[in-house]
């Protein structure tokens, strides 16, 4: 799986969320809604959620393996900082950025 573009738009308040990031999955589908937040403890990704009761929130799409989502975080961060490097409102990366290999590929080779 290819992260293939990163579209990153920064937030100009003085709040704790940075900026809201695109990325398209190999030139085919889209996430939207993933937010760059400055915590107490660093920044990190939050992925796109709903509310679903009394202020809990559940993720509409996420990663499921740890290494996954810490390879599509590091992809979002440098973005993120090429998009403060050039001052612009909104900034298109365009990636290829491998996450999440696939290791059944031997078994096609059968």
């Amino acid at each position: 799986m290819n992260i293939t573009d990163v579209r990153v738009r920064k937030i100009n308040t003085e709040g704790k969320m940075k900026a809201v990031v695109s990325i398209t999955i190999d030139e085919c589908f889209v996430v939207h809604d993933i937010k760059i937040i400055e915590g107490n403890n660093g920044r990190f990704i939050a992925m796109p959620s709903r509310k679903v009761g009394e202020g809990d929130f559940r993720d509409i799409a996420h990663p499921i393996q740890s290494e996954t989502r810490q390879q599509l975080q590091d992809i979002i961060f440098e973005a993120y900082e090429e998009s403060l490097r050039e001052d612009q409102p909104e900034v298109i990366v365009e990636a290829d950025e491998e996450i999440c290999e696939d290791d059944d590929d031997d078994d096609d080779e059968e």
